[in-house]
């Protein structure tokens, strides 16, 4: 099966009880159960909800997996995953993350006793002299929030490997449609499904897939230990908006391209991360990994501009956080999405006080450069 009948027909697509041609919402926190001391199906909805394991069945197909977890937001997912580790352990990750990954980090799990190493994991050679006798992983976007970098995945799944390390890597930007990382040798794919797979700003959900059973019932232990589970509503609204993947992913990419070849043109854009820009260092990387570039791009005004008076002066496009949703969204990183990243440190990563993401939505893509035009010409 293709995949975009995949989306549609993926994993449990219809309840087996009625043959309704979508998964119901089962609203139910508990089950009625036949025997005392058996071993029922479904017993609680913390552990296990149909609707909940409707999706996780898609996403885990998607991916190329064999085990999928929901969770009630993309951090909720990164700190289960995380929490696959125990005290003392190392973690490389990568320098330019989302900025609520860096915080939960920095912030709660050094507190727990984890221990971090930031890098360009563009960088093999880097990535290499970063590890240590308790390494156990590496943790990386590609492509990353805000700055659009390429790291080989092939290549540091190699690496790690070699020393017996998990590869873990956030697929939110590309999502399964662009990209499968478990099929170019991660161990774990991890998504903020509020974004791009479901599709439409009414959600908050988080996604993991593994290809290892044993790492499977791990992850799916933790969900149920910490219990910071996706409820059966956002399931099924996920699985609603996972349907209609590929037709907005086509959208997001060509209206991503033409903007990328405006702005590239214009007198005060002095420069464009996005990963289909044929001058850039990592196309080559990303052509190879990719099945295209996707709706996300950074860019930075020319000195002197006025970025206040841009983004205030945009009529359709709306500045809030987030991303991957049919509208589309503007943003400052340093202000916003990676605002909890000391200064000193996004500078360093190339984060700039003027730096500008962009979420390609799938409005009319004239109008979206007529938008950006009367902006720029008031910045």
């Amino acid at each position: 099966m293709k995949f975009d009948s995949k989306l549609i027909h993926g994993g449990t697509s219809y309840d087996k009880y009625t043959g309704a041609v979508n998964v119901p919402i089962y609203q139910t926190s508990t089950y009625k159960q036949t025997e005392l001391g058996g071993e029922p199906q479904w017993e609680y909805s913390r552990t296990g909800n149909p609707t909940r394991n409707a999706l996780e069945e898609l996403i885990a197909q998607l991916e190329g997996g064999i085990s999928g977890a929901a969770f009630a937001s993309g951090s909720a997912a990164i700190h289960a995953v995380f929490s696959l580790f125990s005290k003392g352990d190392h973690i490389v990750v990568g320098n330019d993350v989302y900025g609520g990954t860096f915080r939960l980090i920095n912030t709660v799990l050094t507190r727990m006793g984890l221990e971090f190493t930031a890098v360009d994991t563009r960088d093999l050679q880097a990535v290499k002299q970063a590890l240590r006798p308790n390494t156990k992983a590496l943790y990386l976007e590609t492509p990353t929030n805000p700055l659009m970098h390429i790291s080989d995945i092939k290549a540091l799944a190699t690496l790690a490997h070699t020393n017996d390390l998990l590869v873990i890597v956030d697929n939110t930007f590309a999502t399964p449609y662009l990209q499968r990382p478990l099929e170019l040798g991660a161990d774990i794919v991890l998504h903020s499904a509020s974004k791009y797979l479901g599709g439409h700003s009414d959600l908050v959900a988080g996604l993991t897939v593994v290809k290892d059973e044993k790492l499977g019932q791990q992850l799916h232990y933790l969900q149920n230990a910490i219990g910071a589970i996706l409820g059966p509503q956002d399931s099924w609204l996920l699985q609603r908006g996972i349907k209609t993947l590929a037709v907005r992913m086509r959208a997001h990419n060509e209206n991503a391209r033409q903007i990328f070849e405006f702005l590239e043109k214009h007198e005060k854009v002095a420069k464009i991360y996005y990963p289909g820009d044929q001058k850039a260092p990592a196309y080559a990387l990303a052509k190879e990994q990719m099945d295209d570039f996707g709706g996300m791009l950074s860019f930075e005004l020319k000195e002197g501009s006025d970025l206040k008076a841009f983004i205030e002066s945009l009529q359709l496009i709306t500045l809030a956080e987030s991303l991957g949703s049919v509208e589309s969204l503007i943003e400052v990183p340093a202000i916003m999405t990676h605002g909890a990243i000391p200064r000193e440190i996004r500078l360093k990563d190339g984060i700039k006080d003027e730096l500008i993401r962009l979420s390609v939505g799938i409005e009319d893509v004239n109008d979206l450069i007529a938008d950006l035009k009367q902006a720029l010409a008031k910045a």
